[in-house]
């Protein structure tokens, strides 16, 4: 009797491993999905995955049960709204979490730090932390402005193919701000292949008269994601800004080392 029970144990224990790798799949192939720009056919699937088409096929269909896949009329399979509820929430949280950080940014660099994701064509604010200065920056959470002409904004293009970033240029439009701000989008392609190149965005003037922001992406975040440093462009100067970004780019690493699981 015992042996039977061990036995029956065992089983649950293996049939309990099987229903996580399912899981783990499961999630594989909504991140496929995410990758390849929301939609994939079921062909694709298979050949990125690796997994056999049936496999996937079950998989794909308890997703689209649930409604956090949809299958459109071409019988391709989309991200499904049921996401969005998810999403949004995570979104609210990544905030939460950044602030600590942006905290020790600001104590280590004496300017605001901010934290911002591109949402549709738009950058919004999640996140700051505010300079102990009696005269300092304040971008209120939440806030939406035009990539175009932020440092956090260029920060963000800089991590899309060209081809995306002229596209929401398009739909955006290059308003000027500033007399500063870029209004040319080959103008601004070029400036994004500088800022990959070495590694942070400088909006010198080009939101703000007056004020200087240096932005860094953040490649390894579950979102296109990027920390700033904002301030009066008099304590910001050029040579400060060589100092931050070493500052900024391990509050960064920090942040992405925080947000993955080990």
């Amino acid at each position: 009797m015992a042996q039977a029970g061990n036995a029956r144990a065992g089983g649950a224990q293996a049939g309990g491993a099987q229903a996580v790798r399912s899981l783990e799949r499961a999630f594989e192939l909504l991140e496929h999905l995410a990758d390849a720009g929301g939609e994939m056919a079921l062909s694709e699937l298979t050949e990125v995955s690796g997994l056999p088409m049936p496999t996937i096929y079950r998989l794909m269909r308890t997703l689209v049960n649930r409604g956090y896949v949809r299958q459109e009329p071409s019988k391709r399979y989309a991200l499904g709204p049921r996401l969005i509820r998810l999403g949004e929430g995570a979104s609210r949280l990544l905030g939460t979490w950044a602030r600590p950080v942006l905290a020790r940014l600001v104590d280590e660099v004496g300017e605001t730090a901010n934290m911002a994701v591109l949402e549709g064509d738009e950058v919004v604010y999640v996140a700051q932390a505010p300079s102990r200065h009696s005269m300092r920056m304040f971008t209120e959470v939440g806030r939406r402005v035009q990539p175009h002409c932020t440092g956090v904004g260029k920060a963000l293009l800089s991590l899309l193919p060209e081809p995306t970033v002229r596209d929401i240029l398009a739909r955006t439009g290059m308003a000027a701000q500033t007399p500063r701000t870029i209004t040319d989008a080959d103008a601004l392609v070029a400036e994004l292949a500088r800022v990959r190149e070495r590694g942070y965005a400088v909006d010198d003037e080009e939101q703000e008269v007056g004020v200087r922001c240096v932005a860094v992406p953040l490649p390894g975040a579950p979102t296109l994601t990027a920390i700033s440093v904002s301030g009066p462009s008099a304590r910001l100067t050029a040579e400060a800004v060589t100092d931050i970004v070493p500052v900024m780019r391990a509050a960064a690493e920090r942040f992405i080392r925080e947000l993955t699981p080990s």
